[in-house]
């Protein structure tokens, strides 16, 4: 009677203690970074920083949408080159100039650690717009080379966008970086003037951070913050709360992802590249800069 008494009682407890632990993940769904916790910050790890030939050898590039023609294949650009001060990055490109038709141009390369569902981690990159015009898209994902072969786009879950592309509905995109919302795509804003960021100053770096949330969606996860440095934002600056995952999964996160693409033939987005260096992750919430004290 006694065991079967203590047993009762630890299965109430921890009933208690998850319905308190959805209540705390629901009371400030506004702002992930204000209630990741802190004391969970981890080292910096490495993911690439593009001076090991070693490392860039790891990455997988797919022409997922091959659509050229005269057919070429595998016409992404996706190269580690050196810059004149001797540092490595590398430079994205959907096609040669004059290359038309690449639809997916994907690059991924496996985490060093994997984004556990209920995890929250915070991602550091920099970027660099060689020229617009362009179509670019980055961030992680939760599958396997095959699937995300076969997913395209909807392999991503938090993402990151580059582009001044004109849409579908005849919208034109300014070249400032974007999010992924529940309606689509948005710019990020200078909260200062409470407007869409300014376009991305090109052959630029940026310093950009996402505070990524991979708890459930009922638990207020699926969502990634954003914080910027560079162009206009001199310091780092918060610009964007609670961007959506794309498809909100609910599974670990494993895959670094890059995609871009020319556009349709007849109406091409152009091939102006996307630089990146220095991509880290670190657990919890993690503002520092890695590569230099901020």
């Amino acid at each position: 009677m006694h065991r079967k008494r203590t047993n009762r009682m630890a299965k109430s407890l921890a009933a208690l203690f998850l319905i308190a632990a959805a209540l705390a993940g629901n009371s400030s769904r506004a702002d992930i970074s204000s209630r990741a916790d802190k004391s969970a910050n981890g080292a910096w790890l490495l993911v690439d920083n593009f001076e090991d030939g070693k490392q860039f050898s790891r990455w997988e590039k797919r022409d997922a949408g091959n659509e050229t023609d005269p057919y070429q294949p595998n016409p992404q650009v996706t190269e580690r080159r050196k810059a004149a001060n001797g540092n490595h990055y590398l430079i994205k490109k959907p096609a040669p100039e004059g290359v038309l038709g690449n639809r997916k141009a994907l690059s991924f390369l496996p985490l060093p650690q994997a984004i556990a569902v209920g995890e929250t981690y915070t991602l550091f990159t920099r970027i660099n717009v060689e020229y617009f015009p362009n179509n670019h898209v980055f961030g992680l994902s939760s599958y396997l080379p095959e699937d995300i072969v076969k997913l395209g786009y909807d392999a991503l879950e938090p993402s990151l966008r580059v582009t001044d592309k004109t849409e579908s509905d005849g919208s034109k995109n300014k070249g400032a970086l974007m999010v992924k919302t529940d309606r689509g795509y948005a710019a990020v804003v200078n909260p200062v003037t409470q407007q869409d960021a300014q376009p991305l100053q090109q052959n630029t770096w940026y310093d950009i951070w996402y505070v990524v949330d991979n708890a459930r969606k009922i638990a207020g996860g699926q969502r990634y913050d954003v914080y910027i440095r560079g162009g206009e934002f001199t310091e780092q600056t918060k610009v964007y709360s609670g961007a959506s995952f794309r498809i909100q999964r609910e599974q670990p996160l494993i895959y670094f992802l890059t995609n871009c693409n020319t556009g349709p033939k007849e109406q091409p987005y152009g091939n102006g590249g996307l630089r990146y260096d220095d991509i880290y992750m670190a657990k919890g919430l993690h503002l520092s800069n890695p590569i230099q004290g901020i």
